[in-house]
This record gives structure tokens, sequence and C-alpha cells, in this order.
């Protein structure tokens, strides 16, 4: 398990220039907010990644959102680092919440959680709807076998709609 460290030390030590801050979170999740100079270094392909390792010197932290994707990857993490490392305590939303600087990229929320707000309603809306049109069920069915297609293949129809959208344009 990768020792944590505060968001304090952590920047103080980002200052004097004795640790790497590496970034597990997805590229939306970065989009809209992250600590400037962070690498990143997505979970989902870290293993495949050739991530520079660790120095005596020169440790590595590990950060994500909440802390709960560092703690849950801890070992993978440490393994990957070669050398000394650890976690960054309450992730990015406690760096933010320490009043720590940060960059946000891109205002709004990011495409994949709007996917889901769109799906959930639309589920919702078919769900309730089929109480006064029992056809509505249909809609529900037709946003679960989307979702399960994006799973399988990798095309998210919303996603690609909701990206051409004007508040999703810079």
């Amino acid at each position: 398990m990768l020792p944590v460290i505060s968001p304090a030390e952590t920047m103080q030590k980002l200052q004097d220039g004795s640790i790497r801050l590496v970034d597990i979170r997805e590229p939306a999740e970065m989009a809209s907010v992250r600590v400037p100079g962070a690498e990143a270094a997505p979970l989902s392909v870290i293993r495949w990644m050739t991530l520079a390792p660790a120095q005596k010197d020169k440790a590595i932290v590990f950060t994500c959102h909440s802390g709960r994707r560092t703690t849950k990857q801890s070992d993978l993490l440490q393994t990957l680092a070669h050398g000394p490392a650890w976690q960054l305590e309450g992730g990015v939303d406690a760096w933010e919440k320490a009043g720590l600087p940060v960059e946000r990229v891109q205002k709004g929320l990011p495409i994949d959680r709007q996917v889901q707000v769109g799906a959930g309603a639309l589920v919702l809306l078919g769900l309730v709807g089929s109480l006064a049109a029992p056809a509505m069920l249909w809609l529900s069915a037709f946003v679960g076998g989307g979702l399960m297609f994006a799973g399988i293949t990798g095309f998210c129809g919303l996603g690609r709609l909701l990206a051409a959208m004007p508040w999703n344009k810079k």
C-alpha cells in the first residue's frame, strides 16, 4: 500500500523539485480541473505506458479525483513506480479544497458525465412515460441497448451527438 502525503506537503515537495506528481484520472476528468505540472497517466492505459521510474531523490506522488482509485490500485502503482512513491491524500479534490493552485481547462460537465445524465434521463422518461403510454417502455430498452453497444464497441452515438452541441464547442 502506498503511503499517503498531504496536499500541503506535496505542494512543498513539488516546489523544491523532490517529487513528480502523476495524475491517473482519465482525460475527460483532467480537462475539467488539474494540478499544474501534473503528468497524465490515465489508469485505463497506465500498464502500457512507459512511466519514467521514480528516482531516489525524486519520488512519484500518484493522484486521482478523491484518492479512492489510487488506494484501490496502490499495489499496481507501486510496482509501476519502480522506486519511492506516495499517494496524494484526498486526491485533486482535497488539493483544490486546500486552496492550492489548479488549472481549469474546460467549463461544464465532461462528455462522459453528460452521457450519463442524458441516458439516465431518457431511461426515466421511458419508465414514467410507460405509465401513460406502454410503448414508451421501448425508449428505456433502446437506451439500455445503446449503452451496451457503446460498452462493447467503444462507439457512443449519444456522446458524439453531445460533443456536437454548442455548449461543448470551444
